[in-house]
């Protein structure tokens, strides 16, 4: 009987990460994608993973980096993620994943203009990453600088700082009409999420690309909150994606033709 022990455990071991196994191993084959829900699962899985303090921290092994210089990204990543330049918001750590595996966007305020929903579009279009993640922040300093301004008590910005932030204006705008009683940085953590929204409908304004592979249902949009004292990311309600792809689709402000003009 003392022979069998180890076996027993040994076997409950390998069970355990069986049980990790099936979409990383997906994430690492070029054969197929997990779904857009798989990957919303495994960025799940992963951010508590890393909130528990027990990542696994997949894909940053010598092999991987040698699978990188010789393959193309497009046989594995499985997210685009829009988010914030801020150093407290590292993706791939606090969604316990590594090389290859994130297509990100980084842009302070995590605002959405020509060139970042152009790397969006590629993200979705070439890299073919099945789910698309837009994620703010607790404590953006980019909302806090517009929620600053419209309230009366903002100071000098440098010259190319207005501009690169005037998409998040509607939301803090928006934010502030709806909780009318928040005021100074009460006011934020709703502008926050508010810019979330904004940085959406932004996007699926300005790409048909983007509108039509959600509307397909070959990419899957989420909006998302990173707490960054936390460590825990936040999803927020999938039916405001839909509400929102729905309104710029009868918007015509948007834009119609997919694809750039040709030569």
């Amino acid at each position: 009987m003392a022979l069998k022990t180890p076996s027993i455990l040994l076997t409950a071991i390998l069970l355990s990460w069986a049980s990790l196994a099936p979409d990383w191993a997906v994430a690492d084959s070029q054969a197929r994608k997990p779904s857009p829900s798989q990957v919303l699962q495994m960025l799940s899985e992963g951010n508590a993973r890393f909130v528990a303090g027990k990542p696994l921290r997949p894909h940053q092994d010598l092999p991987r980096l040698r699978r990188a210089g010789r393959e193309n990204q497009a046989g594995y990543a499985f997210a685009t993620v829009l988010t914030c330049s801020d150093s407290r918001v590292p993706v791939e750590i606090i969604f316990d994943a590594g090389v290859m595996d994130l297509f990100v966007v980084r842009v302070a305020g995590n605002v959405v203009k020509t060139d970042e929903a152009g790397s969006i579009e590629y993200g979705l279009a070439h890299v073919k990453t099945p789910l698309l993640v837009v994620l703010g922040h607790t404590g953006c300093g980019a909302v806090e600088a517009v929620a600053d301004q419209l309230q009366g008590h903002g100071h000098p910005l440098e010259r190319n700082i207005p501009p690169l932030v005037a998409p998040i204006i509607p939301a803090v705008r928006a934010a502030l009409a709806a909780h009318p009683q928040a005021r100074g940085k009460e006011i934020l953590p709703y502008a926050v999420e508010q810019n979330v929204w904004q940085s959406v409908e932004d996007l699926f304004l300005q790409s048909p690309a983007a509108r039509q592979l959600v509307e397909s249902g070959a990419v899957k949009a989420v909006g998302a909150i990173y707490d960054v004292g936390q460590g825990r990311v936040r999803w927020l309600p999938e039916a405001e994606v839909v509400r929102l792809l729905k309104k710029a689709a009868q918007d015509p402000r948007r834009a119609k033709e997919a694809m750039a003009p040709g030569k």
